[in-house]
C-alpha cells in the first residue's frame, strides 16, 4: 500500500509550545546621556560635614544645634536628587551611597532641630550602622578612587561620631569634628576634580581610577555597551 509522505511536524505543533523568533535584530536600546551628578553629591557632603564638624569642635556655640539642623536639612534633598540620577546612569554604588548619606543628614537634622529625648544615642546607633555600611562599600569601591577615598575618611569619621553620641565623651567629639573637616576637604577635592573632568572632557586633577572605572572613561563606545543587555532596566528582572 502506497502512502503519501507528509512533512515533519513543526516543533511547536509537537510540543504545544510557541517559540518566538530571534528578536535581537529587532531590538533597540535607547540611552539618554546625563551630566554626572557626583560633583553635586560630593559638594553636599563637604558642606554638611563642615557645618557638623564645626559644631562638634565647639566653634559655633552651645545653642547652635537647631541652626545646624536647619542648615544641613537641604543636604537630604540634594543628595537624594544625586542618587536618583546616579541610578539612571546605572551606577548603583554611587547611587546607594548618596541615598544613604541623604537619609543620614535628614535624621541628624530632625534630631538636632527637635531636640528629641535620647536623640544623641539614637544617632549614635545610626552612625554606627552607617560606619559598617561605608566599610562594606569601601571594600568594593577601590576602582572608583574618588568615591573610595571619600569612604575611607567617612568610615573613621562616622565611627568617631557614633562613639561620641553613645558616650558623650568630649574628646571623641573633637576627633569626630576634625575628621568631619578632613572628610569635607576630600569630598571638595573629588567634586572639583570631577567637575573639571566633565567640563574639559579629560582628567585634569588626578583621581586614580582603575579597572572598570578607568575603562568606562577612557574606553570607546564598544566598552561602554559591553554586557548592556544584563544591566538593570534592560534585563527582564532585577
Amino acid at each position: 500500500m502506497n502512502t503519501s509522505e507528509r512533512p515533519p511536524a513543526a516543533p511547536e505543533a509537537a510540543t504545544g509550545r510557541h517559540f518566538e523568533p530571534d528578536l535581537r535584530r529587532m531590538t533597540r536600546i535607547n540611552l539618554r546621556p546625563i551630566a554626572s551628578p557626583m560633583p553635586l553629591g560630593f559638594y553636599t557632603v563637604a558642606i554638611a560635614s563642615t557645618i557638623v564638624g564645626c559644631l562638634q569642635l565647639g566653634w559655633l556655640g552651645d545653642d547652635a544645634h537647631r541652626a545646624v539642623g536647619l542648615t544641613i536639612a537641604p543636604a537630604f534633598v540634594l543628595q537624594l536628587l544625586v542618587s536618583f540620577f546616579a541610578f539612571g546612569a546605572r551606577d548603583v554604588l554611587a547611587a546607594t551611597l548618596m541615598a544613604c548619606f541623604s537619609g543620614t543628614w535628614l535624621a541628624s537634622a530632625l534630631v538636632l532641630v527637635t531636640d528629641a529625648p535620647d536623640g544623641a544615642r539614637v544617632l549614635g546607633v545610626l552612625n554606627l550602622l552607617f560606619t559598617l555600611f561605608a566599610l562594606l562599600m569601601a571594600s568594593v569601591a577601590r576602582p572608583k578612587r574618588a568615591l573610595w577615598l571619600v569612604l575611607c575618611v567617612a568610615v573613621p569619621r562616622f565611627a568617631a561620631a557614633a562613639a561620641y553620641n553613645l558616650t558623650d565623651a568630649e574628646a571623641l567629639g573633637q576627633v569626630s569634628g576634625a575628621l568631619g573637616l578632613l572628610l569635607a576637604a576630600v569630598a571638595m577635592y573629588a567634586a572639583f576634580a570631577l567637575m573639571l573632568e566633565d567640563m574639559r572632557g579629560e582628567e585634569v586633577l588626578p583621581i586614580g581610577r582603575s579597572g572598570p572605572a578607568h575603562r568606562a572613561v577612557e574606553g570607546d563606545l564598544s566598552v561602554q555597551l559591553r554586557n548592556l543587555e544584563r544591566q538593570a532596566g534592560v534585563r527582564r528582572t532585577l
